[in-house]
């Protein structure tokens, strides 16, 4: 009961507008001084202060910086424009061009929000200007840009392997192959739609466009090879990769493309800082909320429940995934994997599921919840960029997070599939 009570009040108060880290402070503050146990909470800004220690979470700031970087010197209009080579000429060309786009973009930012902001704003002008419905055009940019936290590198996934002590490196592997998926099943919804709607494509590219665009690109295409390369290589490890990424993307930006001058420095680094205390300051309040969960033994009576109802792991691995998805819906997607990773971590171990691949499907239902109401990071983005309401947005997104949700059970039910190519490139 007090599990239930705990999470109502949580919800509700992301739902009138308090944000999201407060909402856990307070509902966590609220209910040791309900319990009697006021006197813990000297103990609180201990906690939070221990939940942003670890070592692996100074690769957020810097990737959030790298992703801000790109977009301020010209990776992403390049990127772009040898997307729309390869791909422009299928039905619903700029499309496919959005979502290939942001394929090879997230593995640069490894996140989706800033994916959302940098080639958004690129992607939307073209499409509207080629005869692209500003609905259709806002949907598919939002659905994409959710690609960046499942494809290496990850922000997501250095919180999770942060939190569960599981390799990031052998993460980053694990969500490469669903983000391919996740991009081919995007790309067959857009195929489908162009083609009942009847939009238009691109000519088919020349060998010399092609080549001419690739060459503009190179520099930044190279990007995700040298930070994948140099974390398989053991030449750096994830967080050292984050910041080699900033180093890499300020040269580029400002040496190489002269886009960023260095006046327009303060600014990107400010932004950077803004975001990345944002989410910090979520993962701080969530690790004294998650140790108001462990004070009340929630994860054990969680794991009571569930294997009342059943003990078969794949009707668990549903419950689990349906939770997920719903308090997506509600909370943001970082503040669901701290929250409910102390919970479900023990629940999978207890039925002997990989905790490399619950990984990879709790990121995959963190992305539903940036494109779901009424707490859509990637939604909220993407239709302040468009000027198309959350409502119409909501509805023109349903293929895509059909596809999205398709991809989800397949890696939920076919560990290979998520496994493989770690277990590949990294035999223990």
């Amino acid at each position: 009961m007090l599990t239930l009570v705990i999470f109502v009040v949580l919800v509700g108060m992301v739902m009138l507008g308090v944000p999201i880290f407060a909402a856990m402070g307070l509902t966590a503050a609220g209910t040791f001084i309900l319990l009697g146990e006021g006197f813990v909470l000297p103990m609180m800004a201990q906690r939070m202060y221990v939940a942003t220690t670890g070592f692996t979470l100074l690769a957020i700031p810097f990737f959030i910086l790298a992703g801000n970087l790109m977009n301020f010197g010209g990776i992403t209009h390049r990127v772009f424009d040898f997307a729309r080579a390869l791909v422009g000429h299928i039905r619903g060309g700029l499309g496919h061009v959005n979502v290939v786009a942001s394929m090879i973009f997230s593995g640069m930012s490894g996140a989706a929000v800033a994916d959302a902001a940098g080639l958004g704003i690129v992607e939307m002008k073209a499409m509207t200007e080629n005869g692209y419905d500003k609905e259709f055009s806002a949907a598919i940019t939002a659905a994409s840009s959710t690609i960046g936290p499942v494809v290496p590198p990850s922000i997501a996934f250095v919180i999770y392997g942060s939190i569960t002590g599981v390799s990031i490196v052998k993460l980053f592997m694990a969500g490469f192959v669903p983000g391919l998926l996740m991009g081919l099943t995007l790309m067959i919804a857009v195929y489908f739609v162009a083609k009942k709607r009847g939009y238009p494509k691109d000519p088919k590219p020349s060998f010399g466009l092609i080549w001419k665009t690739f060459n503009e690109s190179f520099l930044a295409l190279l990007m995700p090879i040298i930070i994948i390369g140099g974390i398989l290589g053991g030449i750096f490890t994830p967080t050292e990769a984050a910041v080699v990424a900033s180093v890499y993307a300020f040269v580029i930006g400002c040496f190489v493309y002269k886009e960023i001058k260095l006046k327009d420095v303060p600014e990107i680094v400010w932004e950077s800082i803004k975001q990345s205390v944002r989410v910090l300051f979520i993962i701080a309040t969530a690790g004294f909320f998650g140790w108001l969960m462990i004070h009340q033994s929630i994860p054990e009576q969680v794991i009571s429940g569930l294997t009342t109802i059943t003990e078969n792991k794949y009707v668990l691995l549903i419950i689990v995934v349906f939770v997920l998805i719903v308090l997506g819906c509600f909370l943001e997607g970082i503040a669901v994997m701290v929250i409910t990773i102390p919970i479900f971590l023990k629940v999978i171990e207890q039925v002997q599921i990989d905790p490399i691949q619950f990984g990879v499907i709790m990121v995959l239902c963190s992305m539903i919840g940036l494109l779901t109401p009424p707490v859509g990071m990637s939604l909220y983005a993407v239709a302040t960029i468009s000027n198309v309401s959350i409502g119409r947005l909501t509805r023109e997104l349903f293929p895509y997070l059909l596809g999205i949700f398709i991809v989800t059970l397949i890696i939920t039910y076919i560990p290979m599939v998520s496994l493989w190519l770690p277990h590949i490139l990294m035999p223990e």
